[in-house]
């Protein structure tokens, strides 16, 4: 195939790093053209957002009465899981919080948890998972050389935060994925979340140990979450400004900040500030300040002069590297190797994109968003 001409989006730092991407004939990329349409169906003007939260609220409340808690929230300690912990005690619901300790936890991330937890007096559960069993399943997905390793976590997360809200008989989650700093999100760059065919065939490939206590859901167990829970992006009803979040859990909190997106994991900062850009020449920056200047908390400017600088500190970089090398017990060779192999995509393993890229998904999935997903 011929190499694709430069390109990068009018409005947005999306460019053709992106091998998915597309323009139309102002230049604007299909994520800006995406992202505006998702603001048209679900950012409402003020009041109509306003009502909807409260009927949230009230549903929410109304289902949980008499019982411990009456809504769950995953609690990473990041920007939007502390935001939306904060809301839900500040909205009266009584959240359990769930964190999944899959060990990469950063130090300041366990102490801005506590001060989380503590400050709000909310409910923790900490799923601790098997190391060993985590271990080779996240190498195993290093191997299969494709830019997803980030998956094994977020399909962990999203399965204990069902299966805690179906053990406490809880049916609202709520969610901190939002538009206003999540909306340019490049399926080749990572995809497969809740694909577990997927997650399990590249495990069968590269890994060594048995999952026996990974948490997980097939597409049967899902299908039945779909059903029987809601999950809610509660952000998105409110007027959500990442700026002013921040001051706000910092003065309220004690809440300090990672200076960068998902850096709360000393592994995701390293993948993504490291091995994506070595590797893929994916730069998940962005991404982040691609719909930041959508949202208008950045100009494009600002983003363009940013993307110039490292992702993260040098120093950081390299000392991350040695933890990691050495947390998974490889050497500078095998890892080396590893960063070498040639570069693979989520469609080279057998997985459910197809059955989700189909039309009776599609409208499945309609029907959910339209019906149940209140």
């Amino acid at each position: 195939m011929p190499e694709r001409k430069y390109q990068i989006c009018t409005r947005c730092v999306m460019d053709t790093s992106d091998p998915d991407i597309v323009f139309d004939a102002r230049g604007l990329c299909n994520h800006c053209i995406l992202r505006d349409d998702l603001v048209d169906r679900f950012i409402f003007v003020e009041s109509e957002r306003k009502r909807r939260l409260e009927e949230i609220v009230t549903s929410i409340q109304k289902a949980g009465r008499n019982k411990e808690h009456d809504c769950i929230i995953g609690l990473s300690g990041g920007v939007d899981s502390t935001f939306l912990a904060y809301k839900a005690k500040e909205l009266g619901l009584r959240p359990l919080a769930i964190h999944l300790d899959n060990g990469w936890d950063s130090e300041l991330a366990v102490k801005n948890i506590e001060h989380i937890i503590t400050r709000l007096n909310i409910d923790l559960y900490t799923h601790v998972i098997d190391w060993e069993e985590f271990k080779d399943l996240q190498l195993s997905f290093l191997k299969a050389s494709t830019p997803d390793s980030e998956i094994p976590t977020d399909h962990a997360i999203n399965a204990i935060l069902m299966q805690m809200a179906e053990k406490i008989g809880v049916r609202y989650i709520l969610l901190g994925a939002n538009i206003a700093t999540e909306s340019h999100l490049p399926k080749a760059w990572s995809q497969g979340h809740l694909d577990w065919r997927y997650i399990k065939n590249v495990h069968r490939q590269f890994g060594t140990k048995g999952l026996k206590t990974f948490p997980h859901m097939d597409i049967w167990r899902y299908a039945r979450y779909l059903l029987t829970m809601a999950s809610i992006d509660i952000l998105n009803y409110l007027n959500y400004n990442k700026k002013e979040a921040i001051e706000i859990l910092k003065k309220e909190l004690c809440w300090k900040d990672y200076g960068w997106k998902h850096f709360e994991s000393i592994y995701t900062r390293f993948y993504q500030g490291y091995i994506l850009p070595k590797k893929f020449g994916y730069d998940k920056r962005q991404t982040h300040f691609s719909s930041l200047i959508c949202s208008g908390e950045m100009t494009r400017e600002e983003a363009l002069d940013k993307l110039r600088e490292a992702p993260y500190p040098l120093k950081m970089q390299m000392d991350d590297r040695a933890y990691i090398i050495k947390k998974f017990d490889l050497s500078e060779e095998t890892f080396e190797q590893i960063m070498s192999l040639p570069k693979k995509t989520y469609w080279d393993y057998p997985s459910y994109g197809k059955m989700f890229n189909g039309t009776v998904y599609k409208i499945t999935r309609s029907f959910y968003q339209k019906y149940i997903k209140k």
